[in-house]
């Protein structure tokens, strides 16, 4: 700032010599304000905040004017005064300069227009501006200014504790808390901010639980003290936001002092909650409406009481210390005697629907009332340790599981499953699982009764298997080995019985035989009759009537299919001898009589066993078939030949020659071939012969079929037969009536082949031949005659020959036939062994013998102890 001497210094400059001062002394030259106060630049102070204590100084530095002890503040006029000017003393050299005076001749008007003063060279010495009216405030003291702001802070607290209006604004409680902390009284405004918290908690609140905590309950008391430090809790917001300047700038650097929030928690935890006769109250409430939630008895409002109570214990951070150990503790209890309850009164599936309800329960009701994960944890843990650990031989019992199997109570099974892998006690299950498969399995296959459905059911019953072990059990991989076993186990049971007549041959391995021959004649009607494999998509798109030779491009898949799964219980079939004995006498029985469903069929079924049992077990099943292949290419020579020496037959010769090693043998049954099969079956003799040096040819008429031409009445038809069933139908070209005694004595057949044979014509689906009894039984006293009504729609028809189930001697020969040759190979294993190892104890021979045969079917330790003696 420019002092006055510096002023008086530029006027004198600006002071004209005598020679040069103007005549005229009317007015001096007028000036404006701005190049007055350019001249002076007096210093004006903001008189606002000066007395308040604690104010920032001003930026601007104070300096003394030359020739005074001290400085003396430029007074200031009033606004009405500030642009009235005099011209009378502009001639002084010093003087001082009234601003309130205005020029004559230049009135204000609207906004004040400022007339120019006239420059006068007679001005001497420093100018002076006068601020008229100006009032010095004296300044306040500090400690007056902080009890005076306390004052008003301790009236805001008493309004915030007792719910009323505050008496102050918040800015001017803020202002003032800022203020207080700038004068650096922050530790005496913390110090008495928390004895007025301190005291409002012991006097008021606490005085209010005293008076409840003995005549309310629990949960009264609970939800009393959820209220009030819900009510605390908004108090100590709005007490936060006027301390907020003390909270981030004193607080928050002081790493000692716990912030306003944290201080209010701790007053809030101190003076009530670990008060000993509280806390237990409130604890009880707490565990009170867990138990009525767990009896269903809860109520809304209890709900959100409970959840708002979980979360006062968070925040007083009394949770971990007194809430937790106490739920933990009746929980324990509770768990306790939940479960003897339930096991005792309760059935197995009852107890496992009930045990993963409560775990559910339990578990969900954590996550609503926000429990901690050490809370949830160690629930978990007491659930499992309660009701699977304690009671695993209740949940793994032998009998009860196998109930709910037999049941076939998959939800129960699965939920079992589950809680036992809690504990990783799922292998636990193995027993009664594995007792379950034995004892079901072992049923069907011993059952005489229903021995023809065996396969069937067995399929049906590995299905079932299946399920458990990939939907109930998840694939486990245990109790997957245990299904394998155990099924392998009962599978290969030998049992001395009728069915096997007397030998220890497995029965399922003839069975699964007869099963494979059922699915390659009938396709799939055989598979749809039987109920098992075919898909009801297949099921219903399959034509209900096919050609002898047709099927549908379907067909072949779902055999395919049936066939895989067929082979799923072949492969557990120890004995395969027995399977290998059945399945070829079927096998040559389609080849021979042409009943294949499909070629196709045929060779993938061998292609399967070939890639099961290797290329040793299927030799004589690949030689029959090349067999069917030279048989043709031997009838297509013989025919050339007869072309050659223009021989017309009076029918058309087929035949089969077969390797008799490689096909079952058959027995000769004796039957009167007319003359010229005869001679045509000779002329083939002979052409073979002629080729085939030292061969011998046998002729089985019984596996022969022929197709006649007959002329009915109502129409002519070409009809396809068994020999025997040409030589009886033949007979009637001589005579329409024959008796029983006629028809035998011209076939030569015996009574029961000759039974079958007419019981085919006369009382199957194509009657050509008419009895004179009624009902399906064939009588020795029975006349038969052509029947002159027969028709049908189709000019080819195919009678088939009523096939005699498998008499019991060919089983039986069967069975024996298979037991002996295994007795052979076990005697050639025997020596096979000994050879190799020249000394060696009885107990290893038989191990290593029932090792070496157990592809083909062991036989029992005492018979292999027989054939060692041998």
């Amino acid at each position: 700032m420019p002092s006055a001497k510096q002023a008086g210094s530029k006027a004198k400059q600006r002071k004209p010599s005598q020679a040069t001062r103007p005549q005229s002394d009317d007015l001096c030259p007028q000036k404006t304000i701005s190049e007055l106060f350019a001249e002076s630049k007096p210093i004006v102070h903001n008189t606002e905040g000066d007395d308040l204590p604690g104010a920032p100084l001003s930026k601007k530095l104070k300096r003394s004017l030359p020739g005074s002890e001290q400085w003396q503040p430029v007074q200031t006029k009033r606004a009405a005064d500030m642009y009235n000017f005099s011209s009378s003393n502009c001639r002084r050299t010093s003087e001082v300069i009234d601003l309130t005076d205005s020029p004559k001749g230049s009135p204000v008007k609207g906004k004040a227009s400022m007339g120019r003063i006239q420059n006068t060279a007679s001005h001497t010495g420093p100018r002076k501006l006068v601020i008229k009216n100006l009032k010095k405030v004296p300044r306040s003291d500090p400690d007056e200014y902080y009890n005076r702001v306390w004052h008003q802070l301790d009236a805001a607290l008493t309004a915030i504790f007792e719910e009323r209006k505050l008496p102050y604004s918040m800015e001017e409680l803020y202002r003032g808390v800022e203020i207080a902390c700038k004068q650096g009284r922050a530790p005496a405004l913390y110090k008495k901010l928390c004895e007025k918290c301190a005291g409002n908690i012991s006097n008021r609140v606490k005085e209010i639980f005293l008076q409840i905590v003995d005549t309310e309950t629990a949960i009264e008391t609970l939800d009393s003290v959820v209220r009030a430090w819900s009510t605390w809790s908004k108090q100590m917001e709005t007490i936060r936001a006027i301390f907020y300047y003390l909270d981030r700038s004193y607080l928050l650097h002081s790493a000692l002092l716990p912030s306003i929030q944290e201080m209010g928690t701790a007053e809030f935890r101190t003076h009530i909650f670990a008060n000993p006769r509280f806390d237990v109250k409130f604890l009880k409430g707490a565990c009170d409406l867990i138990g009525a939630d767990r009896a269903s008895a809860i109520t809304g409002p209890n709900e959100v009481l409970l959840r708002n109570a979980v979360e006062m214990f968070h925040a007083l951070s009394v949770y971990t210390k007194y809430f937790e150990p106490r739920f933990m503790a009746e929980s324990q209890h509770y768990l306790a005697e939940w479960t003897a309850e339930a096991i005792a009164k309760d059935d197995l599936a009852s107890y496992i629907s009930m045990c993963d309800d409560l775990i559910n329960r339990e578990l969900r009701r954590c996550e609503a009332f926000s429990l901690d994960q050490t809370t949830q944890k160690g629930l978990e843990k007491y659930l499992e340790d309660i009701l699977i650990d304690e009671r695993q031989e209740r949940l793994v019992e032998v009998k009860d599981v196998g109930t709910l199997l037999v049941d076939n109570q998959s939800d129960a099974i699965s939920t079992l499953y589950a809680l036992l892998q809690r504990r990783r006690f799922a292998e636990k299950l193995r027993p009664a699982f594995e007792d379950y498969i034995v004892t079901m399995g072992s049923q069907i296959v011993f059952d005489e009764e229903r021995e023809q459905d065996m396969v069937t059911r067995l399929l049906t019953f590995k299905k079932k298997l299946d399920l458990i072990w990939e939907h109930s059990f998840r694939k486990h991989e245990g109790l997957g080995h245990s299904l394998r076993e155990a099924f392998e186990t009962f599978i290969n049971k030998s049992k001395r019985s009728n069915m096997t007549w007397g030998t220890d041959n497995p029965k399922p391995g003839e069975m699964i035989a007869k099963y494979v021959d059922m699915v390659l004649k009938g396709g799939t009607r055989a598979i749809r009759a039987s109920g098992v494999g075919l898909s009801q998509e297949s099921a219903a798109e399959a034509p209900d009537n096919e050609d002898e030779g047709g099927s549908s491009e379907d067909e072949d898949v779902e055999i395919g299919k049936q066939l895989d799964q067929v082979l799923d219980l072949f492969r557990f079939v120890h004995g395969k001898a027995v399977f290998e004995a059945f399945y070829k006498r079927d096998l040559a029985r389609r080849l021979l009589l042409g009943r294949s469903a499909s070629s196709d069929s045929e060779k993938s079924m061998l292609t399967r066993l070939r890639s099961e049992c290797g290329a040793g077990f299927t030799h004589n099943l690949e030689q029959m078939f090349k067999d069917m292949e030279m048989a043709r290419e031997e009838i297509s020579s013989y025919k050339s030949m007869l072309e050659e020496r223009q021989t017309r037959p009076t029918f058309d010769l087929s035949v089969n020659v077969l390797s008799a090693s490689a096909w079952p043998s058959y027995p000769n049954v004796t039957v009167n071939v007319p003359e010229h099969i005869l001679k045509a079956t000779a002329s083939f003799e002979q052409h073979y012969k002629s080729k085939h040096t030292g061969r011998r040819l046998e002729w089985r008429h019984a596996l022969a079929h022929c197709q006649l031409k007959a002329l009915f009445p109502k129409g002519a038809k070409e009809i396809v037969v068994s020999c025997f069933q040409a030589i009886v139908l033949l007979a009637f070209n001589n005579k329409n009536t024959l008796s029983h005694e006629e028809l035998q004595t011209i076939s030569g057949l015996d009574s029961s082949e000759l039974a079958r044979t007419l019981q085919s014509l006369a009382c199957g689906r194509y009657r050509v031949l008419r009895k004179s009894s009624k009902g399906s039984e064939i009588h020795p006293d029975d006349t038969f005659m052509l029947n002159s009504h027969f028709s049908h729609p189709k000019y080819r028809i195919k009678i088939n020959q009523i096939q005699a189930k498998e008499t019991k001697q060919e089983n039986q020969a069967t069975h024996e036939r298979v037991a002996a040759d295994r007795n052979y190979e076990t005697q050639a294993a025997i020596v096979r062994i000994m050879k190799g190892r020249k000394t060696i104890s009885h107990a290893e021979l038989v191990g290593e013998v029932i090792t070496a045969t157990r592809s083909r079917g062991v036989l029992e330790v005492g018979d292999i102890k027989r054939n060692i003696e041998k």
